[in-house]
């Protein structure tokens, strides 16, 4: 569910960090505006309750106790104080216990103590007094009635009455600030991520054509073209450098390949030679024995050649149907007694250079030979993709040693007899071939035995 692209993490990184702000920043005004209806309704109702004190005209109130017109916790002049022997507080209103110690405070800054206070939230429906009134100034001013109200009760003793003051609650304005604050995020947001999305895409679009570039790199090292760099300083220089990295890749593949030509091609020579000076040999079993060892190591160099031109493909694909070619390779094997069937063969045409599929199937035909004493073949067509798979009743490779066989020169069998164990490089020609194709070879034991060579190739 989480994006997975550095684009996308950052920008859900971002936002989180934002809304996280914000919440926090919407809790604080939110608080802030409570304590201010609250403190603008103590006030009021400590004007009303010290007003009959004072006995003189409202400037003689401190300035915060002074009736104001208009505010947040009362909407104008309100009910006269009214005195009652019965407590009024009813069981359907609600305290008001952070406006009740407030409004203890004020009243004893100005020196009047009373016994007991309360003071409690009640509708406008719920007390006649306040209804009658704010409905007649309603239609006088064109005002709206509100819903509910603050009331205040004190008395000076036990058994003294209650002296009662009314104001309107004002208006809940956290839920308008709220709105704003969520508006404000949205708006913060879009703007964030519009600049955030254009600066890091010349990020990550750099970065993303060196993934490509890396991935066609590794399919073809001599093929694709350097990349320009492009993006920030810090991309540019990552781009540089992994040019610079192609570049010496691509030198040392060369070097390889030479040397490798090289070596086989030298060794041509004196192989010839060597394989006219054994025709004197008069002792027959000894020149059979030269023979055949002039003879693998002749196959030997023909896989090492073989594995350097797999780096330098001189022909080019062309459209190939891939069941013909298993079917020839099958019957080649027929035809020389070996015991290699084709299973199923169904029709794949691809772009392929037939002569290096071949060769890759003729290898894992002969490590099933080799190995589990006979070969079963068989063409798939798997979406877009052929899956050759040859299979052998052998003893199968240890889990842990599949990886290690597709190497250069790692055989199966310990021993140093070419014939039961070959050159070791027949699984790693294959491998080579499938990737040149852009294709890749694995190795899986079955459950019952034997094990699946399986070639898949792209079409």
């Amino acid at each position: 569910m989480l994006p997975s692209s550095l684009l996308g993490q950052v920008l859900l990184s971002i936002a989180l960090a934002l809304f996280a702000a914000q919440a926090f920043n919407a809790v604080l005004l939110y608080r802030g505006m409570i304590e201010r209806q609250q403190n603008a309704s103590a006030n009021a109702l400590a004007f009303r309750l010290l007003a009959p004190e004072r006995r003189g005209s409202e400037l003689e109130l401190p300035p915060e106790l002074r009736e104001p017109r208009r505010g947040p916790g009362m909407r104008g002049r309100g009910l006269r104080l009214e005195r009652s022997e019965s407590d009024p507080v009813r069981a359907a209103d609600v305290r008001l216990p952070a406006i009740e110690a407030r409004l203890r405070d004020i009243l004893r800054l100005q020196g009047y103590a009373p016994a007991q206070i309360a003071v409690v939230r009640r509708a406008i429906d719920d007390d006649p007094r306040a209804l009658r009134f704010f409905t007649a100034r309603a239609r006088r001013q064109g005002e709206d009635i509100p819903d509910t109200l603050v009331l205040a009760a004190v008395r000076n003793d036990a058994a003294g009455d209650w002296r009662i003051a009314r104001v309107a609650e004002g208006p809940r304005t956290g839920r308008r600030a709220i709105g704003g604050i969520v508006f404000q995020t949205l708006v913060l947001t879009l703007v964030l991520f519009g600049v955030l999305w254009l600066v890091l895409r010349r990020i990550t679009r750099p970065l993303a054509a060196l993934t490509a570039r890396t991935r066609s790199f590794a399919a073809a090292p001599r093929e694709a073209e350097l990349l320009a760099p492009s993006g920030p300083d810090d991309v540019r220089e990552l781009i540089e450098a992994h040019n610079a990295l192609e570049a010496r890749i691509v030198a040392l593949l060369d070097e390889k390949d030479v040397m490798l030509g090289a070596i086989g091609h030298d060794l041509k020579t004196p192989l010839a030679a060597l394989r006219v000076r054994i025709e004197g040999v008069e002792d027959k079993t000894r020149r059979t024995k030269m023979a055949a060892g002039i003879a693998e190591l002749d196959r030997m160099l023909d896989d090492i050649l073989s594995l350097a031109r797999i780096g330098r493909p001189q022909d080019e694909p062309e459209m190939l149907d891939l069941a013909p070619l298993a079917t020839g390779v099958v019957e080649e094997y027929e035809d020389r007694g070996r015991p290699v069937t084709l299973v199923d063969a169904d029709k794949a045409v691809g772009r392929f250079r037939a002569t290096w599929v071949r060769r890759a199937l003729r290898n894992l035909v002969d490590n099933a030979l080799r190995y589990g004493g006979a070969a079963r073949v068989s063409l798939r067509r798997e979406g877009d993709n052929a899956v050759l798979i040859v299979s052998d009743d052998g003893p199968g490779i240890p889990a842990e040693r599949i990886a290690a066989m597709m190497e250069p020169f790692r055989r199966g069998e310990k021993s140093r007899n070419r014939a039961t164990g070959g050159s070791g490089l027949g699984l790693t020609l294959s491998r080579a071939i499938a990737e040149q194709h852009g294709g890749t070879l694995c190795l899986a034991n079955r459950d019952g035995g034997g094990l699946d060579a399986v070639l898949r190739l792209p079409l």
